[in-house]
């Protein structure tokens, strides 16, 4: 008898195939497909999936998921509309290695994103950081060693270049990080420290990456050269000199280069061209998020977030920042406040930068850096800087896959948290007609799966791992909107992730249960993938 009989649906297995009628069967964690009269199957439980489509469960290749994910393990926003694996530790933002006293200033630093929530962090190594996640969420969890972690942990806080000696040390930490089961390596390259590194360094730190079998996936330096293409240039350039796949983050438009997206996607065919293996993902919003910090030069940034607090306290280093603030100040009238710590400050959320100036008698960048102040870096935005017209172009390209770049802090986060995988299969795909509904799941499932080793889901075949997802395709929708970002998704009835019902008829069930190890290894036995399967439970 099975655990799980999914009857009557229509399967879109993730390989970009076209649909058939099919049962989908759940044993101890495996899938079973069963075409033809299921009458006579025994199931503990049987859902009935008639005028439903039945896929592999979405994988969420950048998110910042990260320690709320442990703070809040039901993981709700994500499981609500079909995601059941969180891939963490991007734009070189994360926890891991780290000593304590290095963990305590990355938890400050990423606040801004990740948050700042009371746990246990009592973590230093990767192995011990992944730990954390055991027994406790609801989903899957893969990370990416992130370049501030090794930078912070060599060459330290400040802006200064990496010796010989500092890089063999990064390589040490990061070839042991993917032993422990990192799927590569992450950037944020307008983001101290990590921001910090030089191309060459980072080359360097590839090879031990390709070495591995991992992906470099990186935010690139937006403000590189041209501050339009140079900074894509760059990524492509560390692929080809260190003989590593590469993945660029949040692939979208921006200000600078809105209307553009063609010239974009013709850098990525140019690079597949020379043989670079070369991917991305993109979200379907014209909204980017970041914490406020970003709008503070970086020389003020050099020595580490108390250091950076010092500086825009002192009034004679405030003024000589305020000539030389980044163009994001110049756009505090677009800038909206999504989240902040404290309650005090509350009603700014959901204001523009200006707006909140305006109404404190203050200018924006001292309202900026008053804010950083009173809430101890703990503050994000949204800026809208990118075209839908845009979107769609980058969103139907064969080297493109989903992500949400989604933020779980804050009272106005951005939709893409809450609706991404939903908006893009209702109103993008369905209404729209702006890819075929397959190729959309592909770039949800199967796509991802292959492109960071997970060699096991993805896919709806036989004994491939239950992470599943049945929804209605006439009317999946995304209801999240920026001004009510905190709705959960219509059309989605039920998710499974490794076997376990986590929604049931649209409802989460709250069910987190153990989780267990599973790694895929090259022939060098290093591990590229670290993927929690938990055994099935009611």
């Amino acid at each position: 008898m099975f655990d799980f009989l999914i009857k009557n649906g229509t399967v879109i297995d993730g390989t970009g195939n076209v649909g058939f009628d099919a049962s989908v069967a759940i044993q101890n964690n495996s899938v079973k497909i069963l075409t033809g009269d299921v009458s006579g199957v025994e199931a503990a439980t049987v859902v009935d999936a008639s005028n439903s489509v039945v896929c592999p469960g979405f994988i969420d290749v950048h998110t910042h998921s990260d320690i709320m994910l442990l703070a809040e393990p039901a993981n709700e926003p994500k499981a609500m509309m079909g995601v059941c694996t969180d891939l963490i530790g991007v734009d070189g933002m994360g926890y891991a290695p780290l000593s304590q006293a290095n963990l305590k200033k990355m938890l400050t630093v990423w606040s801004g994103v990740n948050g700042y929530p009371r746990l246990d962090y009592n973590w230093g190594s990767v192995s011990e950081y992944l730990a954390k996640y055991d027994k406790t969420s609801s989903t899957n969890v893969g990370f990416f060693v992130p370049n501030a972690c090794l930078r912070a942990e060599t060459v330290g806080w400040e802006n200064r270049p990496a010796t010989a000696g500092d890089i063999k040390a990064m390589q040490h930490l990061l070839r042991q990080g993917m032993k422990e089961g990192a799927l590569g390596l992450s950037t944020g390259l307008t983001y101290p420290p990590g921001s910090y590194a030089s191309t060459e360094e980072l080359v360097e730190l590839c090879r031990t990456v390709a070495e591995c079998g991992g992906v470099y996936v990186t935010h690139v330096r937006y403000d590189l050269g041209d501050g339009a293409f140079d900074g894509f240039r760059e990524a492509i350039k560390i692929g080809l000199l260190s003989g590593c796949a590469v993945h660029l983050s949040h692939y979208a438009t921006n200000l600078a280069i809105r209307g553009r997206a063609k010239q974009m996607l013709a850098l990525v065919d140019d690079a597949r061209a020379r043989g670079l293996d070369v991917t991305f993902d993109s979200y379907p919003w014209p909204a980017g998020s970041s914490h406020l910090s970003a709008a503070v030069p970086q020389w003020a940034q050099d020595g580490g977030p108390e250091q950076l607090l010092a500086r825009i306290k002192d009034e004679q280093q405030r003024e000589i920042m305020r000539t030389q603030t980044p163009a994001l100040v110049g756009a505090a009238d677009q800038l909206i406040v999504s989240a902040v710590k404290t309650e005090k400050n509350q009603w700014c959320e959901g204001l523009t930068i200006q707006a909140v100036a305006d109404q404190l008698g203050k200018s924006a960048w001292d309202t900026i850096c008053d804010l950083l102040i009173e809430e101890n870096l703990e503050v994000a935005f949204y800026v809208f800087t990118g075209d839908m017209d845009d979107v769609r172009t980058i969103i139907t390209h064969p080297a493109q896959m989903v992500c949400t770049d989604g933020l779980r802090i804050g009272g106005r986060p951005n939709p893409r948290t809450y609706g991404t995988y939903p908006r893009i299969l209702g109103q993008m795909v369905r209404d729209e007609a702006v890819m075929p509904l397959e190729q959309a799941i592909r770039k949800m499932t199967s796509f991802p799966a292959q492109r960071f080793g997970l060699s096991d889901r993805g896919i709806l075949r036989d004994g491939m791992k239950a992470d599943i997802v049945v929804f209605d395709p006439l009317t999946i929708s995304s209801v999240a909107t920026f001004e009510k970002p905190k709705q959960f998704p219509l059309g989605i009835d039920y998710v499974f992730v490794n076997g376990t019902m986590i929604v049931d008829k649209g409802k989460h069930t709250g069910v987190t249960t153990k989780h267990t190890k599973h790694r895929s290894g090259t022939s060098l036995d290093i591990i590229r993938l670290r993927i929690w399967t938990p055994p099935f439970s009611n």
